[in-house]
């Protein structure tokens, strides 16, 4: 046993020491907080389920692989993996989805291939722009999301031509 497995039973022992000496409710604290929660998750809930259902429409209707044939030839001229491109559209969209075209790129192309290191370093140098505008806007009742969701794909498109470029660059990758 090391220090880690004490820590998070220790933070919690902590919050009901010093909850004591300030003479407050922690039982009742801790409910009251996640009754509040859920009802946060219940504001969220209908933002949630029409992005799934997009998700899903979008992937068993052929779109995904569309729109990956249109765009290979520009991704090719970039130097981005053909393999990886679906990831790339995917990533913005669905963080289950991704992992499911992350994990058939690493099955069909290798970890150690060019797409296969392009696509690591995507899913950990991009997020899931549409899903936390989803969660976090809804959260919030935000409904004129401006400019977050113009800059939000501008980071992600970027993260996805600096994978390549990095890939490129640091594993002395030949493509």
């Amino acid at each position: 046993m090391n220090f880690t497995d004490f820590l998070v039973p220790g933070v919690i022992f902590i919050i009901i020491i010093i909850g004591f000496i300030k003479k407050v409710n922690v039982f009742d604290e801790f409910i009251a907080g996640a009754a509040e929660n859920l009802k946060a998750g219940v504001s969220i809930l209908p933002a949630l389920i029409a992005l799934m259902t997009a998700i899903g429409m979008f992937k068993a209707g052929g779109a995904l692989n569309l729109l990956t044939d249109l765009l290979s030839p520009i991704a090719e001229v970039i130097g981005f993996p053909k393999e990886a491109l679906p990831l790339a559209l995917i990533r913005p969209v669905s963080g289950s989805g991704a992992t499911a075209v992350f994990e058939g790129i690493l099955t069909d192309v290798s970890p150690d291939s060019y797409a296969g290191r392009v696509a690591s370093v995507i899913m950990g140098a991009s997020e899931t722009t549409f899903y936390t505008i989803a969660v976090y806007f809804g959260a919030t009742k935000v409904k004129k999301t401006r400019h977050a969701i113009a800059s939000s794909l501008t980071a992600d498109f970027t993260a996805f031509v600096f994978a390549a470029l990095t890939v490129t660059i640091l594993m002395s990758e030949v493509r």
